[in-house]
């Protein structure tokens, strides 16, 4: 039976004969888009500058050029662009699809020849398929909301500020370790006032260029965690102002859980949580921690992790399990976990890990949509 939400093939009757189609291959210099007309024999292809208004402008001219046109379906990749063309297109009329970029099968020659015109003819031949309703031509990515895509940037841009924290931190402590110094904290607010005692190796303090380099990386450090604080207070803040309806209150009872934050359960809220998947088998898949078999004839082996998902929530995942394991080692998850990894027959605690993170997404997605508590999971009282 088809899922309404199923975007492996069309579940719109496809005419051929009143239908325009339309695919475009996006560069950062320039478009070339490429059409199937009713009633043109020969599938025209025009290369425009990045501008939406000379494509519809395009589209309309192709509209007029054959058959009557009944609707006027378009494609391209998910790319650099995002979803802003696909909605400016929809807010117009137009059948906007954006293609998710690794569901097109491509030639696995070692040297093929890549060239936009040729990638617009395998979209066009794809998209075609797509429309006919035949499953493994390619898939569509779900098209989100100017504000659904907001609502991701705070946790995305904390992520990328901790990441460059890390990289200050790291590089300094790589710096003092050339030198022979260990065991000085760099991310510490009184390390600027620590940097004329630090001694070398030799006996020596620190060179003129070092001590120098290394206040201009505390005083990005030092911005970096303002930030950070910034975002969090935010965060916080809005949190508290919001409805206890859709995102918000999941946010909220995912926050109740012993063990998860409010920075881990708005990631997983925006990035996963609040997503319309059919089932627990697309909410593992699309976090990327299904397995991939590799089977042909007599051979039989697991290839790992599939990753083809969102890398934010695998981590993330990753993270909580481990987590799970130390604040509710009553829960069922947490016990199923002991049993499979203690003893000298255990399985490796790095395998299992995986394995408990799959389970515990399912879970809390169950706790979100449905209200059903994990057994065993304790839960903050409600504020």
């Amino acid at each position: 039976m088809a899922q309404v939400n199923d975007l492996s093939r069309s579940l719109t009757a496809f005419d051929p004969i009143s239908t325009l189609v339309v695919v475009v291959e996006m560069s950062k210099a320039s478009w070339l888009v490429s059409g199937v007309v009713p009633g043109v024999e020969r599938q025209p292809l025009k290369k425009l500058e990045p501008d939406a208004t000379a494509l519809l402008r395009l589209i309309e001219r192709w509209r007029s050029a054959g058959w009557p046109i009944s609707r006027i379906a378009l494609a391209y990749e998910a790319g650099r662009d995002g979803f802003w063309l696909a909605r400016w297109l929809i807010a117009r009329g137009v059948e906007a699809h954006v293609i998710h970029s690794a569901s097109v099968a491509v030639s696995r020659d070692r040297k093929r020849a890549k060239t936009d015109r040729l990638d617009a003819a395998m979209l066009m031949r794809v998209f075609l398929g797509w429309l006919r309703g035949e499953r493994g031509h390619c898939g569509m990515v779900v098209i989100p909301t100017m504000e659904e895509e907001a609502a991701r940037r705070p946790s995305r841009e904390r992520e990328s500020l901790v990441n460059e924290r890390s990289r200050i931190t790291n590089r300094m402590k790589s710096a003092l370790a050339r030198l022979g110094i260990r065991g000085f904290k760099p991310h510490l607010r009184k390390a600027p006032e620590r940097l004329a005692g630090l001694r070398t190796a030799e006996g020596a303090g620190l060179p003129v260029n070092v001590i120098e380099e290394f206040r201009r990386d505390m005083a990005r450090l030092a911005l970096v965690r303002e930030q950070i604080s910034s975002i969090e207070k935010t965060r916080a803040e809005r949190l508290e102002r919001a409805p206890d309806t859709g995102p918000h209150a999941m946010v909220r009872l995912l926050a109740r859980v012993i063990g998860i934050g409010i920075e881990t359960a708005d990631m997983l809220v925006r990035e996963i949580l609040s997503r319309k998947l059919r089932d627990r088998r697309a909410v593992a898949r699309y976090a990327g921690l299904t397995g991939s078999p590799d089977e042909s004839g007599l051979k039989r082996r697991e290839k790992g992790l599939a990753k083809a998902g969102n890398a934010r929530v695998r981590r993330g995942l990753i993270q909580l399990a481990w987590r799970f394991l130390m604040f509710q080692k009553d829960s069922a998850l947490a016990r199923w976990y002991r049993t499979r990894t203690e003893g000298p027959s255990g399985a490796r605690k790095t395998t299992m890990i995986v394995a408990l993170a799959r389970k515990l997404l399912i879970a809390l997605w169950r706790l979100v949509t449905t209200g059903e508590v994990p057994d065993g999971v304790e839960l903050r009282p409600a504020a």
